[in-house]
């Protein structure tokens, strides 16, 4: 699974959407999604942020590691 797919797993399993997990992120529910379906990149800063929300180690975030 790469970070994309993790990246929207997890949106997904906590019932959010798009924009309040953009808010997180300090993004538009458009900027969001264009890092979720490819248009753009997730910055170092902003995959902090999503690790410390959803309370997982980067090496899960970016497909590393399964647990």
């Amino acid at each position: 699974m790469n970070y994309r797919e993790r990246m929207r797993a997890l949106r997904e399993d906590k019932d959010l959407t798009q924009a309040q997990v953009a808010k997180v992120i300090h993004k538009s529910q458009q900027g969001y999604n264009h890092i979720e379906i490819g248009r753009a990149e997730l910055k170092i800063e902003d995959l902090i942020l999503l690790c410390d929300f959803y309370n997982v180690s980067a090496d899960y975030f970016i497909g590393r590691k399964e647990k």
